[in-house]
């Protein structure tokens, strides 16, 4: 994912072999999770966000709000009656990372805003797979595939943004729409932009930050357990490993430079995909039906963390 940060954070080994258990052990989270069978700042290595996504065409957006607009208006959710199901009552922020209108409006997403321990630019533009596929294209679709496998068990769940504004929002007012929305859970999905051969997944977890505007104390451990719950079922379901380039083969990466994890008052986590840059990985990013999966994935380890 071409997160938020343009500036990495300090450099992690490079590629590794990866243990054959690894992958196992994630997934064995699943049999012992409670419910489980019910159920980015920019990486090392990224190349720069607006320079890989300009060669995708943005999909055509109906009238959007203006990015002055308040973070609930912002925010989309369902207007249809929900099913009364295992989340009901529960509500569940997805954040699909960067918006496919990031790309004309560089100078906007260049903007400074605050991330709770400093600043940083209001949002990139994101990846590409080398075909053209867009990042934003991405996240927007397993966003709104995650939406209605939650809202199916009877979640509300509200999308950051929906293809239905300009560009944005930026990271702090995607954090402010979780907090503001109470969210029992928020994920931002994102996919990464790393070397070739650098593959797989990973959960990004926030750090404990405190000062500044922000303070993670109450969301360290409860976004830990949302992370692990996720990556668990991720490796179950879509058969993807931890990442081999950060995590040190647990599919877990926590960091302090990420403004919607820093600001969040409410358990969130980001998990990138896969690698758009590795051919291998661009192919599953780019099925339709991989991404079904991966969506699956994600909504199954929400659900297990829900349901705990």
């Amino acid at each position: 994912m071409r997160h938020e940060d343009l500036t990495p954070p300090t450099s992690r080994p490079g590629p590794r072999r990866r243990p054959v258990f690894a992958a196992a052990a994630l997934a064995g989270l699943c049999l012992t999770a409670a419910g489980c069978a019910g159920d980015g700042g920019q990486s090392p290595g990224s190349a720069s966000g607006p320079a890989s996504a300009a060669s995708s065409p943005s999909p055509a957006r109906s009238s959007a709000p203006t990015p002055s607009d308040s973070a609930s208006a912002s925010a989309s959710s369902s207007a249809k009656p929900l099913p009364r199901g295992p989340l009901t009552g529960r509500t569940v922020v997805i954040d699909p990372g960067h918006n496919p209108g990031n790309v004309e409006h560089t100078r906007e997403i260049n903007a400074q805003v605050d991330m709770g321990n400093g600043r940083k630019e209001c949002d990139t533009t994101g990846t590409a797979t080398n075909s053209g596929y867009a990042e934003a294209r991405f996240t927007l679709d397993v966003s709104r595939r995650l939406r209605t496998l939650l809202e199916a068990q009877g979640a509300k769940v509200v999308l950051t943004q929906d293809g239905d504004r300009p560009f944005g929002p930026c990271v702090d007012e995607r954090a402010r729409i979780g907090n503001k929305a109470q969210a029992d859970a928020v994920v931002s999905v994102h996919a990464d932009g790393s070397a070739t051969g650098n593959r797989g997944f990973h959960v990004i977890l926030p750090a404990a930050v405190n000062g500044d505007g922000a303070d993670t104390a109450k969301i360290v451990a409860p976004s830990r357990e949302l992370g692990v719950r996720i990556a668990g079922n991720f490796v179950r379901v879509t058969g993807s490993a931890p990442s081999n380039y950060i995590g040190d083969d647990t599919g877990l990466d926590t960091r302090d430079d990420l403004g919607g994890l820093n600001l969040s008052t409410v358990p969130k986590v980001f998990i990138e995909c896969g690698n758009m840059r590795d051919p291998k990985d661009a192919a599953l990013l780019t099925s339709a039906d991989w991404r079904q999966k991966a969506a699956l994935g994600i909504a199954e380890g929400i659900g297990s963390y829900l349901k705990r």
